[in-house]
């Protein structure tokens, strides 16, 4: 990760939520070439096992889960029970509208928000599932012709695949631990190790709970923050003689 402080950002900048936090270019290459190997697989594997020829082979739902996955393996959104829920919940309440409204509008439409719905009690947030939902109901005749097989073949076997992909890829590179439980020892150890307060996870679900909004971080990843920002502040006393080595503010 990159040691840039992020630029200032303008009021526009502000508005549109334009995002500053610097990121390697290294970072930048290595979730390309993930997207690259990881739908390069889903569509490989999905060829070799896939349904009767008429049915689709992917659900291009699946590319925006391989931008998640790719590039935000660490984010909430792209954990692998998001994925898997996200998609397969919105599947199934996808093709039962299609079969009991008649109107494609008034379907696709139920279908996306009881998809959401659905997520938010599941939690399994995972924004491509609404597309799933989407092609459910307007896939056209191959994908009506499969029915509930739909959640089976392509969906649950394209998901499969790609959280297989992106659990191996990115065990090659230590700083992209997925799913990202596999780096919480990590981060703890760094918390602890640098000698700073530690925060329970009940701190961190209390003060989420009084957001009362879904929050795109995971609880290793803010502890990572917390870590970094407090041992900058640190350092940045002490550089300015207002600590004495060794004494924590």
């Amino acid at each position: 990760m990159s040691t840039r402080n992020p630029a200032p950002q303008s009021p526009w900048q502000k508005m549109l939520g334009i995002e500053l936090s610097p990121v390697s270019h290294r970072e930048r290459l290595v979730s390309a070439l993930g997207g690259f190997v990881g739908l390069l697989a889903v569509y490989f594997v999905s060829h070799a096992l896939g349904g009767p020829p008429s049915a689709p082979l992917l659900i291009f739902s699946i590319g925006a889960s391989t931008v998640l996955v790719f590039a935000v393996p660490h984010g909430a959104l792209s954990q692998p029970w998001p994925v898997l829920g996200g998609h397969l919940v919105a599947a199934l309440i996808g093709v039962t509208c299609s079969r009991l409204v008649p109107d494609a509008m008034l379907a696709a439409a139920l279908a996306v928000g009881l998809s959401i719905l659905a997520m938010h009690y599941l939690r399994c947030i995972h924004p491509p599932g609404g597309a799933t939902a989407l092609v459910a109901v307007l896939g056209g005749p191959s994908v009506q012709a499969l029915g509930f097989g739909f959640v089976l073949s392509p969906v649950l076997l394209n998901v499969a695949v790609l959280l297989v992909a992106a659990i191996a890829f990115n065990a090659f590179f230590p700083w992209r631990r997925y799913p990202v439980w596999l780096a919480r020892r990590t981060a703890r150890a760094e918390a602890v190790s640098a000698g700073y307060a530690s925060i329970s996870h009940e701190d961190f679900v209390y003060a989420l709970t009084q957001m009362d909004s879904f929050i795109d971080v995971s609880e290793e990843d803010l502890l990572r923050i917390y870590s970094l920002a407090t041992g900058r502040h640190r350092d940045v006393l002490a550089a300015a003689g207002g600590i004495s080595s060794g004494v924590r503010p």
